[in-house]
């Protein structure tokens, strides 16, 4: 008759057990083990890191053979500390990080980082960008994920601005891998809100719409209040472009709950502004003026350049929809003063381009004209070649139209 088995299990391995009918070695970093059976008499020795214990489960003495065996098994043992204590040594002396050059080369990236928004600022992207690319390999070179993100997006937003949307692509899919490989669900949250956007400006409604609908979802999962209101935000405008006008509202009546449930008085004007876009495009002039006009009044409390000329470009067409010319005026006349103010030249060309099709559509043609030479001036001292082309034709239609006129 066999003997019975009998399991051993070790308390700080309890994965692991030694079957007596069997007879082996184990040996890995952390535990050596072995053990000798003959018939009911079993000798267990083993090892965790450096202390080393007998268990010995027969009443008998071991025999020769085992003894053997167990000498041969305390010799490794007595090596194995040699060996770790090596890894220790070399663990231990990796050359120390340079922490004050570190700092050094983190503060000049911070200073190009600002550098660029300065430069973005004054209408200058082209420099903005190279700024920001050097930011970039310092960040890069200190090993900086978060700030490397950061980057990526800043650079995103100026290809947006010169546009170069191609361009804009590889940093915004390089920013939202970073924060999916750091578990960032906010920076995946604006990553997926910025690919939105830029599918929005390529005329990619669908695709933007699938979009906002993960970076929704995300936000709501990790119950972030403030990528709620952003990603319901971005959703209505891009259901407003799919013609969906009703549930575009409703999205963005929702995503204004959550931006007044966060002090973000410049995020709250950016979704007044879309709700605006989508009660004029559903022909809703009333609200549209209302909400139009309250995004413009947050935008001027808060210094916000940017909604406080998308406010001021949705009131004009708003106000010149309804025959109100003269008010539309007042609202241009405060738009080219804030482009001239900030010295940014493409706002100024786009001053005067919504001042000639105003001129343009109450038949004033000298006017118009005027305002279409000094904007494709604009265009050439800002090298776009396309704008320039666009308002080139816009221009020879206008005259052959003024011809029919007289």
């Amino acid at each position: 008759m066999s003997a019975p088995s009998t399991w051993v299990k070790i308390y700080r391995n309890p994965n692991l057990s030694i079957n007596s009918n069997q007879a082996c070695s184990k040996v890995n970093s952390n535990l050596a083990i072995t053990y000798f059976r003959e018939n009911r008499n079993f000798t267990v020795i083993f090892m965790k890191q450096k202390h080393l214990f007998l268990g010995k489960l027969s009443r008998e003495l071991l025999t020769k053979c085992q003894f053997c065996g167990i000498s041969y098994l305390l010799l490794l043992v007595l090596l194995n500390p040699i060996a770790a204590g090596a890894v220790d040594i070399t663990q231990q002396l990796h050359r120390p990080v340079n922490h004050s050059a570190v700092r050094e080369s983190r503060d000049e990236a911070d200073m190009l980082v600002r550098q660029g928004e300065q430069q973005e600022q004054k209408g200058k992207s082209d420099k903005a960008i190279e700024s920001w690319l050097q930011a970039l390999d310092i960040y890069h070179l200190i090993g900086d994920l978060k700030a490397q993100g950061l980057v990526y997006n800043l650079i995103a937003k100026g290809y947006v601005q010169l546009g170069r949307l191609k361009e804009a692509e590889d940093p915004m899919r390089r920013r939202l891998a970073i924060a999916r490989d750091t578990e960032d669900f906010q920076g995946q949250i604006f990553g997926l809100n910025n690919i939105g956007t830029l599918l929005l400006q390529k005329g990619e409604f669908t695709p933007a719409a699938e979009i906002f609908t993960e970076a929704a979802t995300i936000a709501s999962d990790v119950k972030n209040i403030e990528g709620q209101g952003l990603s319901l935000s971005n959703l209505g405008l891009a259901t407003v472009r799919l013609g969906d006008y009703n549930k575009a509202i409703k999205l963005l009546e929702t995503a204004l709950i959550f931006r007044r449930r966060t002090p973000d008085a410049i995020a709250e004007a950016n979704t007044l502004n879309n709700l605006g876009d989508a009660y004029l495009a559903a022909g809703n002039y009333q609200d549209t003026i209302g909400t139009y006009g309250s995004a413009l009044r947050m935008a001027k409390v808060t210094s916000d350049r940017t909604n406080e000329l998308r406010a001021i470009d949705g009131l004009v067409t708003a106000h010149r929809s309804v025959g109100r010319y003269e008010r539309a005026f007042d609202l241009l006349e405060q738009r080219l003063t804030l482009a001239t103010e900030s010295e940014n030249l493409g706002e100024k060309l786009k001053s005067f381009e919504s001042y000639a099709f105003l001129y343009e559509q109450l038949g004033n043609y000298p006017t118009a004209r005027n305002f279409y030479e000094r904007a494709i001036i604009l265009a050439r001292t800002l090298e776009d070649s396309k704008r320039e082309v666009l308002l080139l034709d816009r221009l020879t239609q206008m005259l052959k139209q003024s011809k029919v006129h007289r």
